[in-house]
């Protein structure tokens, strides 16, 4: 096929520059390539899309505090993500929990448009209505990658953002803690009896579980549980795992460091916006939220599998007392998260809606994991040691 009149135009005046003014045919081809790249790069030097971003400032309050660096810092990779894709015509800028509401307000700045969005535990909030939990972690609930394909996979993020919007707002899955520890305690916890009178600070709705076996939950922020602890005001906390309870000194002020934290087997964190401001956003910005949310997602949870174990280490080198509950405490807590969710299902239907599920959906996904994934697991943790 003949080359257009632009193409010849461009290719003469080169060869009239040339020694022979003749060019072999492969030349002639790569040189009409590259000169083509470089008409298409200086027609696009400037996107039309580019060029069309509206230049907007959100603010997003942490639940968090910046000395933890994960949980706190997600919310960073997330808004470094947001600006860097637009050149910076949005910006998001993060405050820690404190700098401009308290960490456990961090809903409530949103429904009523204090903030545009926050970084939060979705079970912070269960007191206003239970049905919060399951946006987090609920008793013997789902893994963290059960999680991920509940909300993305069957329907989690639908259900979930059908209650939230009646609190204005709209939710973004953005962090996982993975299985959590059972907290550090200042006395051996060997049977369920041990659990009575304990004042335990123990977040969101596990804290109803533990009232059944004569607990009493607190529910206080990150920072205040140290000093809680070293007062005495607190005879057990609960936190997340070894690499952020050993940033927050727990080891120091409680002895025992019990696993798992059957309340929390696959923490999500989630950015909540509110719903005008999301609704307002072009498309193309609210694709690159969900894209840099679900970014920090899979960040955090990496980043507390690659820092456990060694902080794991460190703190039972340290003088920590590693200990499992016991198969009795553990069936008694079972036994009381069964009654607590036929008691709250009974008075909330939001509640049962996302129960019923979210259940059914475990116990598929369980018989999945028996088969193939904790096979595999439970066999390379004792045979890992022959290598």
């Amino acid at each position: 096929m003949a080359d257009g009149p632009a193409e010849n135009g461009v290719y003469l005046r080169a060869l009239k520059a040339t020694p022979t003014g003749r060019e072999p045919f492969m030349k002639r081809r790569q040189f009409l390539k590259a000169a083509g790249v470089g008409l298409a790069a200086t027609a696009v030097a400037k996107p039309a899309i580019a060029q069309s971003m509206p230049e907007l400032k959100w603010r997003l309050t942490s639940s968090f505090p910046k000395s933890l660096d994960t949980i706190y810092g997600a919310a960073e990779v997330f808004t470094k993500a947001v600006a860097e894709a637009t050149d910076n015509k949005f910006q998001i800028q993060s405050f820690a929990a404190g700098e401009i509401v308290p960490g456990l307000q961090a809903a409530d700045a949103v429904t009523n448009g204090t903030v545009e969005m926050c970084h939060t535990a979705s079970y912070y909030y269960f007191g206003k209505e239970p049905t919060f939990a399951f946006g987090t972690a609920v008793p013997f609930g789902l893994n963290s990658r059960q999680q991920n394909a509940w909300q993305f996979h069957h329907g989690g993020m639908e259900l979930m953002n059908e209650f939230y919007k009646k609190f204005n707002i709209h939710a973004i899955p953005a962090g996982n803690t993975g299985c959590q520890m059972g907290g550090w305690y200042r006395k051996e916890i060997k049977t369920p009896d041990d659990l009575k009178g304990l004042k335990m600070r123990i977040g969101g709705f596990a804290g109803r579980v533990m009232s059944k076996l004569g607990v009493v939950p607190q529910q206080i922020a990150g920072g205040d549980i140290y000093p809680s602890l070293e007062k005495g005001t607190l005879d057990a906390a609960e936190w997340v795992g070894p690499y952020d309870d050993e940033k927050l000194g727990f080891q120091k002020v409680a002895q025992y460091y019990y696993y798992p934290g059957w309340w929390e087997g696959g923490a999500m964190l989630h950015n909540f916006i509110n719903i005008e401001k999301w609704n307002s956003l072009p498309k193309s910005y609210q694709s690159l939220v969900r894209t840099a949310s679900e970014m920090a997602n899979t960040w955090m949870q990496a980043k507390y599998d690659a820092g456990n174990p060694a902080a794991l280490k460190r703190l039972v080198a340290g003088g920590a007392q590693l200990r499992p509950f016991s198969q009795q405490v553990l069936d008694a807590c079972y036994n009381a998260a069964i009654e607590v969710y036929k008691e709250t299902s009974a008075a909330s239907q939001d509640f049962k809606k996302v129960h019923d599920n979210i259940m059914a959906f475990r116990n598929d996904e369980y018989l999945w994991w028996q088969v193939a994934e904790y096979t595999y697991d439970t066999y390379l943790i004792r045979a890992r040691s022959r290598t």
